[in-house]
C-alpha cells in the first residue's frame, strides 16, 4: 500500500525525533500519541471528505499526533508548553505549537470551514488544519489536493494563508518518493533540532522548544569586552501588526552573556550591568529599526559569569 523508501523515511524521521525528544524534552514525550489505524485514518478522511496525501497518512500511521485538550485545566496548563513544533514569546505574545491527532484535525477543519461559510467565504479545496498553537493562534493548513503546506496569517478568518514549503520540492503520490509540505516541513524542523539551530529554554516553571534560531547563518554573533551578544528573529504572521494588509511583523530577540568574564581597562570582571543599548536592525541595505536607548526598560539586567540574559 505505501512505498518501502517512504515507509523507512518516515519511520526514520519518527525514530529520530522522539529520540531527540526522549534525551532533550522527555516531558513532551507523553503527549505522543500511538500510531493512527488504517480504519482511524479512513473515518477521519470520510468526516473530512477528501483523502490525506500518502506522506501525511504514513506520519500518523506512526504517530497519531499529540494529545488535545483535556477537561482538566491544570493539566492543559502543564501541557500547552510541550508542543513539538515549538514556539516563542514577546512581550504578552505566546506561540506553542502542537502537532494535531486525526480527531483535533477534523474537528478544527469542520469549524474553520463553518467560520469562512458563515462569512460567505469560498472554503479552499481539501485544506486540512494539522498543527495549532495553544496560546495565541497560529495554525498550519495542508492541502490535500496539492500537498502544499501553509501557516495562517492575522487574516486567517478570511482565508489568508502563507506557503511554507518551496513549492518546487513537493512531489506526488505517483512519484518513486511521494513528499508532501507537512513531511518537508517535519523533516526541516527535526534537522534543526539536531544541529542546535533551535534548543529548549526555560518559560516561567516549564520550557519549550523555542524556534528564535540560535546558530549561523540564522543567528549573528558578536563579542565585545568579553560581553557576547547574540541577535536572531522569527516570522509571526499571525500576529494583527497594525492590522495593516500585507504587512507582518517579525520578533527579534538579543541574548547577552559573559562565557568567561567582563574585561574594561585590562581588568577582568565576573560581571557586569546592562546599562544602554543600541543596536540596528536592516533589511538588505534598508534600516527597519534603530534602537538606541536604557538597557532593558524597568529591568536591572546583571551578566554573570556563564548566565545567560534574554529580551525579545
Amino acid at each position: 500500500m505505501y512505498p518501502l523508501p517512504l515507509v523507512k523515511r518516515v519511520k526514520l524521521f519518527w525514530s529520530s525525533l522522539k529520540g531527540w525528544i526522549s534525551e532533550n524534552f522527555p516531558e513532551a514525550l507523553r503527549t505522543l500519541s500511538k500510531g493512527a489505524s488504517e480504519a482511524q485514518i479512513r473515518s477521519a478522511e470520510d468526516d473530512l471528505g477528501f483523502k490525506l496525501p500518502m506522506p501525511t497518512k504514513l506520519l500518523y500511521r506512526f504517530c497519531n499526533g499529540q494529545l488535545p485538550f483535556s477537561r482538566n485545566h491544570f493539566e492543559d496548563v502543564r501541557m500547552a508548553p510541550l508542543g513539538i513544533i515549538g514556539g516563542y514569546v514577546f512581550y504578552d505574545h505566546s506561540v506553542n505549537v502542537h502537532l494535531s491527532s486525526l480527531e483535533q484535525m477534523v474537528e478544527e477543519t469542520k469549524e474553520f470551514n463553518l467560520d469562512l461559510e458563515e462569512q460567505g467565504l469560498p472554503i479552499g479545496p481539501n485544506l486540512a488544519l494539522v498543527a495549532s498553537s495553544w496560546y495565541h493562534p497560529k495554525t498550519f493548513i495542508l492541502n490535500c489536493s496539492s500537498g502544499d503546506l501553509y501557516v495562517g496569517t492575522a487574516n486567517l478568518s478570511a482565508g489568508e494563508m502563507m506557503p511554507c514549503v518551496p513549492k518546487s520540492l513537493i512531489k506526488p503520490t505517483d512519484s518513486d518518493m511521494p513528499q508532501d509540505g507537512l513531511l518537508l516541513w517535519l523533516e526541516e524542523h527535526l534537522r534543526r533540532l539536531q544541529n542546535g539551530m533551535i534548543k529548549i529554554r526555560p518559560l516561567k516553571t516549564s520550557r519549550y522548544i523555542c524556534l528564535y534560531p540560535e546558530a549561523s547563518p540564522l543567528c549573528s554573533s558578536a563579542v565585545t569586552n568579553g560581553v557576547k551578544v547574540r541577535a536572531s528573529a522569527v516570522f509571526a504572521p499571525e500576529h494583527p501588526y497594525g492590522g495593516h494588509p500585507g504587512t507582518y511583523l517579525y520578533s527579534y530577540s538579543i541574548r547577552l552573556s559573559v562565557p568567561e568574564a567582563c574585561m574594561l581597562g585590562g581588568v577582568y570582571f565576573s560581571s557586569c550591568q546592562l546599562h544602554s543599548r543600541h543596536w540596528i536592525i536592516r533589511c538588505k541595505d534598508t534600516v527597519v529599526s534603530d534602537v538606541n536607548g536604557e538597557g532593558v526598560i524597568g529591568k536591572v539586567c546583571w551578566n554573570q559569569k556563564g548566565k545567560l540574559i534574554s529580551a525579545s
